[in-house]
């Protein structure tokens, strides 16, 4: 039943993005982060300096505005695809390739109503402390060429904005269409990854099936939505890169801005060299792989039958 869909899509959410958020937060550092201003070289040299000067909870920066939406936005995306498949079969009978794509493609559309704020207000949160960070170490050093003893002196304590106030403010002076800027970007990367995403995990999950009309072991599941999230988290960086980029509001020292799509790939293009379009790609493979392994688990094989799964069997 469609409740049921959406219930099992919001709890796969909640737990996959709890367990990945971290990576997520590295992946957008990583992202914006330009050339000769660079802070982190790789996932770990992020984690540990975001502990250092952040505390352990500074890893969850954003967390609450990702699990607040993320609810809706898997309950949609996975019920969407249900949905369109469902629709577009005729007769029972197996989905063509082309049909898969057309449904991964119409739940990739319907998602971003949700996904785009979410990312909006997350990247936010997200890359606040690498901004932060690196406003800190541009004052030290010139603080350190012009007075040795005031370099010394203790930090400037980072105001922490939320995202409540970051909501407000672009409310007021952008109104609705200020929680949607990258929305063109947002869809660029959402509906190629369904695209390619729902058509690949149907097919490696049918591999694990014994019979047809009886649902795969949930570890198959699992690894299907592994292998499929993290091909198509790949495959779609290049656009992510871009949308992470263009919802950005704040800018480091010396940092371009965009004014679209066209001149974010151009100045990314010429400025940083075809591989910063990969940037932070294995970070998103691996934020993507458990989180769409467990989402799949929980919501193909359905909580319940997941919780019963996890059991020993009792014997007769």
């Amino acid at each position: 039943s469609l409740p049921a869909k959406l219930i099992n899509g919001g709890i796969a959410g909640l737990i996959g993005v709890t367990c990945v958020f971290p990576i997520d937060l590295a992946k957008t550092r990583l992202q914006n982060q330009q050339n000769g201003q660079r802070m982190y070289t790789s996932l770990s040299d992020c984690l540990i300096k975001t502990i250092r000067s952040e505390g352990y909870f500074g890893m969850y920066r954003g967390a609450a505005v990702n699990l607040t939406l993320v609810t809706p936005e898997k309950a949609i995306k996975l019920a969407a695809n249900d949905f369109f498949r469902h629709h577009l079969s005729k007769d029972g009978k197996k989905l063509t390739l082309l049909r898969e794509m057309l449904a991964g493609c119409g739940a990739g559309t319907c998602q971003v109503i949700v996904t785009t704020p979410m990312e909006m207000l997350k990247i936010q949160l997200q890359d606040a402390g690498r901004i932060a960070a690196q406003k800190k170490l541009m004052a030290a050093q010139a603080q350190l060429s012009s007075s040795p003893a005031a370099a010394a002196a203790e930090p400037a304590v980072e105001a922490r904005t939320t995202a409540t106030q970051i909501t407000r403010e672009l409310l007021r002076s952008k109104g609705i269409a200020g929680l949607y800027k990258g929305l063109g970007a947002t869809l660029l990367r959402d509906v190629p990854f369904s695209i390619v995403y729902f058509p690949l995990f149907a097919n490696l999950n049918k591999l694990g099936q014994k019979d047809p009309n009886v649902k795969a072991p949930f570890y198959v599941s699992f690894l299907s939505g592994c292998v499929a999230g993290s091909t198509a988290a790949v495959a779609v960086n290049p656009c992510d890169v871009i949308k992470t980029r263009l919802q950005s509001l704040q800018r480091g020292v010396n940092e371009d801005t965009y004014s679209g799509i066209l001149d974010c790939t151009k100045k990314i293009w010429q400025r940083e060299g075809p591989t910063a379009f990969f940037k932070g790609a294995y970070c998103r493979a691996l934020v993507i792989a458990p989180l769409f392994g467990i989402a799949q688990v929980v919501y193909f094989v359905g909580i319940a039958e997941f919780l019963l799964d996890m059991l020993p069997k009792r014997r007769a």
